[in-house]
């Protein structure tokens, strides 16, 4: 097969495996072998508009292939950045700032309040049922709070 190959690979050989390549991306998703056979089909592209040699394009195949994966890591790269967050899965952080109503009383530094269905412990000034607190920060599991 390997003598086959290099004798007589021709654009066509290169555009199956560009398919073949891009199906099995379909298979097996990895987000891998999508850029293998899109420079593939490239390959496949170029040997039928210039008639490449099999050596010429299997050099082409080599940089299209890594140009692809360098550019795919490199958009991937990009879209991570914009979307990464860093109070992502840290709703606690959304509460500084937010003025509650204590469901309980502040005794001796602790009590707790209702935020939307969930009750937090608080930490703050000793303070009434029915009080209005403001979130200055989180520790650990617990608001630190200051009257509003």
């Amino acid at each position: 097969m390997l003598t086959y190959f290099g004798s007589e690979a021709g654009a066509w050989t290169w555009i199956i495996l560009g398919i073949v390549l891009v199906g099995l991306e379909l298979v097996v998703p990895g987000v891998f072998m999508i850029w293998l056979g899109l420079a593939a089909l490239a390959t496949g592209g170029l040997v039928f508009l210039f008639g490449l040699g099999w050596q010429t394009a299997l050099i082409a195949y080599g940089g299209l292939a890594l140009a692809a994966v360098i550019g795919a890591r490199w958009l991937n790269g990009r879209q991570m950045a914009g979307e990464q967050d860093a109070d992502l899965n840290r709703a606690d952080r959304a509460l500084i700032g937010r003025v509650l109503t204590l469901e309980s009383a502040i005794v001796k530094g602790q009590g707790r309040v209702r935020v939307d269905d969930s009750s937090w412990r608080v930490v703050g000034p000793d303070l009434p049922v029915g009080a209005r607190v403001k979130v200055i920060r989180v520790e650990g599991t617990s608001l630190v709070v200051e009257k509003a």
